[in-house]
């Protein structure tokens, strides 16, 4: 018989996941604006949980930089300076170049096929102007890209990026106003065909930081 104890524990823990991976999501994909306040009472309530599986949930977070937590206790989602912008977009380039040049060699025909595909539900959420939809599949272009380099605690460090940056790429996207889908997504798709990896090195490095250069400026 499994102790009342260990299976309180085992809830806990689940609750706490749920929250965790809901959140994390929500700000990730620009749910949430920069400077967004959330409170513990509010999360509790929104997912049906206790304070203690949303306390440990925001502390995770904060951890990794998803959200703020000021001396007064209050907890936001982050609002980005000018020169916290210029270091993420300059690790997004260190480490998602990395990541791409290590893919290439295993970017079969399969891979450039779904890349295509995502690079078109891109397309589609810009013509809708959902800005949601359209930083989510953009990361999942991204992401797909990279799982072929089979280097996961560097695709971890770029998640970690894509969190910090969430909330901050919902307002790049209302200000430059998109509508077509990212240039550069196809310099990486035809790099890809062709083997090229300057090209494909290139491509991923503008394609991260361009953008976000422009929010800075």
């Amino acid at each position: 018989m499994i102790p009342t104890t260990r299976v309180s524990q085992d809830v806990a823990s689940s609750a706490h996941d749920r929250v965790y991976r809901a959140l994390r999501a929500r700000i990730m994909y620009g749910e949430m604006a920069p400077g967004a306040a959330l409170t513990l009472r509010g999360i509790g309530r929104e997912y049906e949980v206790s304070m203690t599986p949303a306390r440990e949930a925001v502390r995770r977070l904060v951890a990794e930089g998803a959200l703020f937590l000021s001396t007064s206790g209050r907890v936001s989602t982050p609002e980005l300076t000018s020169e916290r912008l210029e270091e993420l977009a300059a690790l997004r380039a260190l480490i998602e170049v990395e990541l791409s040049s290590r893919a290439l060699p295993r970017a079969h025909m399969a891979l450039i096929d779904r890349l295509t595909s995502i690079n078109g539900t891109v397309a589609e959420a810009v013509a809708r102007r959902d800005a949601v939809g359209y930083i989510r599949a953009n990361l999942e272009f991204h992401r797909t890209l990279y799982l072929r380099a089979q280097a996961p605690a560097m695709l971890a460090m770029a998640e970690t990026v894509w969190l910090q940056l969430g909330p901050t790429m919902r307002a790049l996207y209302g200000r430059l106003r998109k509508t077509e889908p990212p240039h550069f997504h196809r310099l990486i798709i035809a790099a890809l065909k062709a083997g090229d990896e300057p090209g494909l090195r290139l491509a991923v490095r503008s394609d991260v930081t361009q953008g976000l250069r422009l929010l800075a400026s």
